[in-house]
């Protein structure tokens, strides 16, 4: 007999309808939890100020605030925006209902590559430390479902053009199961980073996608150029000390996918 079942929590998941936020979502129910999704595509604000009334309503009763949100976009100005207007609504929102924490998804070694997309990620992640609110943040890897994403970055004609990259790609379930973890538990600032079982070139695991799905791309490789490009082929993007380490390979989830 268990005698110490967990216990049953409501958690809200802000992007519960994106790549980890649809796992987040269903882990979280998978064990017992009230969820409360939150996305543009079920009516829910979290961008404009005048959405924070009703935010706040949503999150009454509320134990944890999972935040997967994210934004298609190379510009620090426009991801800075974007993810400053999410954190900024939810945490006051949070803040008005009587929510103690809020768990946040960010990417390993996201502070030592200078582009404006990750430069906005440390953004957040300060943002989210000075909030006020009970906080945990989690750095990941990339998604496998990344290497499909690279496909469609820079395409000409049959042709996707990747960049060189080193990766320690992890399953988004993985991620989630992690997330939910996190939300379970009190606030603890910066969670371990989480990783895959593999260190990988990027541009290998985007054929292997176009092989497997029939999607008739030829990849070719290119290194980026500057700081940013060098410390996404040296592994920096990979985590350098212990941590959790899920379990699905690429060519599992790839099989499975």
């Amino acid at each position: 007999m268990n005698r110490n079942p967990r216990p049953v929590l409501t958690l809200a998941v802000a992007g519960a309808t994106g790549v980890v936020g649809h796992h987040v979502a269903e882990v979280a129910r998978e064990r017992g939890h009230r969820v409360v999704p939150l996305a543009r595509s079920l009516g829910v604000d979290l961008l404009g100020e005048a959405g924070r009334p009703g935010l706040t309503e949503l999150l009454r009763g509320v134990d944890a605030v999972v935040d997967t949100t994210n934004v298609q976009t190379q510009s620090q100005r426009v991801a800075e925006a974007h993810f400053g207007a999410i954190t900024r609504n939810l945490l006051a929102a949070e803040a008005a209902a009587g929510v103690g924490h809020h768990v946040l998804l960010s990417i390993v070694g996201v502070e030592d590559v200078p582009t404006g997309y990750y430069r906005a990620k440390v953004a957040q992640e300060r943002q989210v430390a000075a909030g006020g609110v009970g906080w945990s943040v989690l750095r990941a890897t990339q998604f496998h479902e990344f290497a499909e994403q690279v496909l469609g970055f820079v395409r000409v004609g049959p042709v996707s053009v990747v960049p060189r990259m080193t990766s320690q790609p992890v399953a988004a379930v993985e991620v989630a199961q992690a997330l939910v973890d996190l939300a379970e538990g009190a606030p603890c600032g910066q969670a371990p980073d989480l990783a895959g079982p593999e260190r990988l070139p990027m541009h290998d695991l985007a054929r292997r996608v176009s092989r497997s799905r029939g999607l008739g791309r030829r990849v070719v490789a290119v290194p980026l150029p500057g700081a940013a490009g060098r410390r996404m082929r040296d592994g920096t993007l990979c985590p350098t000390g212990a941590g959790p380490r899920g379990t699905v390979t690429f060519d599992a989830w790839l099989a499975a996918a």
